[in-house]
């Protein structure tokens, strides 16, 4: 008898609840595929429903519900993923926008050379602080109304930025922009987990990060046009414009994909109680405990932060990477316009190298790693279970990529060697970074599950504390050290700090993702 059958036989009840506690929701809410080993598919399917059943008061109706966003057309998952892709893209153009013009905004702002890094470099900042804020309120009331707000937001301060050419008003408006722009690094992966299986976390990744990864090379490519052509103000408008136009597409096209805030819907509309009033926020009395209900959802990744050593060390590799990316981001056009003498339009379109490194991994490496994981998940001596470990092997070549494009760029520069060489160390480079960003997202969408947005928001905060510093120091590491030791240094720290994770996830991941957790709490 199946699950459905047994609810219209009165054979199974569950309680009938309209909001969820989080502080009861256990760390794997939905227990991503491959955490336990399927005996059969249908009795998996079952299990699964009747766990939601008892967490949430209402389920699916049966495994092939097609309001369970695992169901969804092919053609739905696809072009919500485009659309959160497009908005990510806005994001990293953003971030590095402006760097073909830090020479105008220095000179119109009044500024020293080090004062305008900061204006690039603050953005990180605010990527840093605006994912808990934005991962609390999407697991409290679905990803469709934060990513809107969110994006509302970043238009609206990212339009201000250069007005009255203040510099008060850049640095303040850039972090707040930040803000907002978070939401398409928060909630990307959690939306395409929400759709998609463990089996297939890569391809739903790729289709997710082919976009964005155009934001290194079409940020500072579209910045030198309008630098060179128009007024570096412009940058800060287009973009906002752009931004616009797809919030309009999202608006139409984006549905809510978050199960729980789903099923908690769906049990206040099948309970013959009058509906809990905090679930409409057309209602006072949503605004009147909102940030009642916000805080265990803020804490949360703070928690996980604190409190799981697993957490703490995906955040200080994925924190290394990151500052040693925005450090190279934010130096690259520099190079080709003081050392090479190039223009700046020109200049930018070395950017290009940063694009195609990403492109390449984004998309052929996320069908790699689902190789992998479906190989070593089908071995006999693991039963068919999954574990989020068997994203470690794809790591391997990442952490080896990234000191040997250091190194390559960084001596191909130092001895102005032919820009063909210099862009090859960035490719690697880029390859490598993306690699290990994709399989450690990969391994922490696998442990965490609905709880995605908040592990993905603890996991990048320390790097973009390191993207806010590590540009403001990359001139003076350059010019006392050049750009063959400044790079070799920075490989050289990678290599110590960076080099061993895999080995250490794969031998200890196991027990590490067990530490610091407690029985019946989601962190």
């Amino acid at each position: 008898m199946s699950l459905a059958e047994k609810k219209e036989s009165g054979l199974m009840a569950g309680p009938v609840v309209t909001e969820t506690d989080p502080q009861s929701v256990t760390e794997n809410a939905e227990e991503p595929e491959g955490q336990a080993p399927p005996q059969d598919a249908e009795a998996e399917a079952e299990k699964r429903l009747a766990r939601l059943l008892s967490q949430y008061g209402a389920t699916w109706d049966g495994p092939h519900d097609p309001n369970d966003p695992y169901n969804w057309p092919e053609w739905r998952k696809v072009s919500m993923g485009l659309i959160f892709s497009v908005g990510q893209l806005v994001t990293l153009m953003s971030a590095s926008i402006i760097a073909a013009a830090l020479g105008d905004i220095s000179r119109d702002l009044g500024v020293d050379a080090s004062t305008a890094q900061i204006t690039l470099s603050i953005y990180f900042l605010g990527l840093g602080v605006g994912p808990f804020f934005i991962a609390a309120l999407c697991e409290m009331d679905g990803r469709k109304r934060i990513w809107v707000a969110s994006n509302l937001w970043y238009i609206l301060w990212n339009a201000l930025c250069p007005v009255g050419l203040s510099q008060a008003l850049m640095i303040i408006a850039r972090f707040l922009a930040a803000t907002g722009a978070g939401a398409g690094i928060t909630l990307t992966g959690p939306v395409m987990a929400d759709m998609y299986h463990a089996k297939d976390r890569g391809k739903s990744l790729a289709i997710a990060s082919f976009l964005p990864y155009l934001g290194p090379a079409l940020g500072p490519i579209v910045g030198g046009i309008v630098v060179q052509l128009i007024y570096w103000p412009w940058l800060f408008w287009i973009v906002s414009i752009f931004d616009a136009f797809i919030v309009l597409l999202g608006i139409i096209i984006i549905k809510e994909s978050y199960t729980p805030v789903l099923l908690r819907r769906k049990a206040a509309a099948q309970s013959d109680q009058p509906a809990n009033p905090a679930l409409s926020p057309m209602k006072w009395a949503f605004w009147r405990d909102f940030f009642s209900r916000l805080d265990p959802y803020l804490r949360r990744p703070i928690r996980l932060l604190v409190r799981r050593p697993i957490i703490q060390v995906i955040s200080l590799v994925l924190a290394l990477n990151f500052g040693i990316y925005t450090f190279m981001l934010s130096t690259f056009a520099t190079l080709w316009i003081d050392r090479y003498g190039e223009s700046a339009l020109i200049g930018s379109l070395h950017y290009i190298s940063f694009s195609i490194g990403f492109c390449i991994t984004a998309q052929v490496g996320g069908r790699i790693m689902d190789i992998i994981y479906k190989r070593l998940r089908n071995r006999p001596k693991y039963k068919g279970e999954g574990r989020p470990e068997f994203r470690v092997p794809y790591m391997v070549p990442g952490v080896l990529f990234i000191p040997a494009g250091l190194f390559w760029y960084g001596w191909s520069a130092e001895y102005r060697i032919t820009w063909v060489m210099v862009d090859l160390g960035a490719i690697v480079f880029t390859c490598g970074s993306s690699i290990l960003a994709q399989a450690l997202l990969a391994y922490t969408l696998d442990l965490f599950g609905n709880l995605g947005a908040s592990a993905n928001a603890a996991t990048r905060l320390f790097s973009y504390v390191l993207g806010f510093v590590f540009p403001i120091f990359a001139p003076q590491l350059y010019e006392r050290l050049g750009y063959g030791w400044g790079n070799s240094l920075l490989a050289f720290i990678f290599v110590a700090l960076g080099v061993p994770v895999p080995l250490f996830l794969w031998v200890w991941g196991e027990k590490l993702r067990g530490l610091g957790k407690k029985d019946n709490e989601e962190y």
